[in-house]
């Protein structure tokens, strides 16, 4: 009977200590599988590494079929395998970020080039136009000169024309005044000589008859 009851309690700790393993592989099984599926359902790391997810997921699967020997083998390189999925997912993740940032610094770079380019086009246009204007400008300023120069020459000919009509009419007036002078002196003369023939003209005067004494 005490044999019995030895044998009894033997088993029933064996079973408790499978249970307790079996307990223990559960928990282990069930930390890893609810970290890979954290991974595989997280919304930026999800879609990466899944190459390395597949294997944690064959690890994991291993695991819960290990036997007690190989266990603690098999649990190691689940968790590496879990961890190993999520660093290559994050890794990937940082490729595709920094990809996307090269991509905009070349874009970036591209619309500053576009923007420089335009710039110096728009520059050289503005050139352009003001060496256009000065063009014509300078055109405006030299039609303008010879116009000034034409009017400043026909002022000078009518200037000239003006000082040899002035010079005519002074000689005309200097004639005038010398006919004038000649014909005054030329009428001074006339009275002068009627007068001497009304003289040589008249009687000449008896001289008072004297009285008787």
């Amino acid at each position: 009977m005490k044999r019995l009851t030895i044998l009894f309690a033997g088993a029933v700790f064996a079973l408790g200590s499978s249970v307790g393993r079996a307990a223990s592989d559960d928990i282990d099984v069930s930390r890893l599988n609810g970290s890979l599926d954290q991974l595989a359902n997280d919304p930026v790391l999800g879609h990466y590494a899944q190459a390395e997810q597949a294997r944690a997921r064959d690890a994991l699967a291993q695991l819960a079929q290990a036997r007690s020997k190989e266990r603690p083998h098999a649990l190691y390189l689940a968790e590496r395998r879990v961890d190993l999925a999520r660093a290559a997912a994050q890794l990937q993740d940082a490729q595709a970020k920094l990809a996307q940032l090269d991509r905009e610094h070349d874009q970036i770079m591209l619309e500053s080039a576009r923007r420089d380019a335009e710039a110096s086009r728009l520059e050289l246009e503005r050139q352009r136009l003001q060496y256009q204007l000065a063009q014509e400008e300078a055109a405006r300023l030299q039609q303008q000169g010879m116009e000034a120069n034409q009017a400043a020459e026909q002022a000078r000919a009518e200037a000239e024309r003006a000082r040899k009509l002035a010079a005519a009419q002074s000689r005309v007036a200097n004639a005038a005044k010398r006919e004038a002078a000649l014909a005054a002196q030329a009428a001074r003369a006339l009275r002068s000589q009627m007068q001497d023939g009304d003289t040589v003209s008249k009687p000449a005067s008896k001289p008072p008859k004297k009285g008787k004494p």
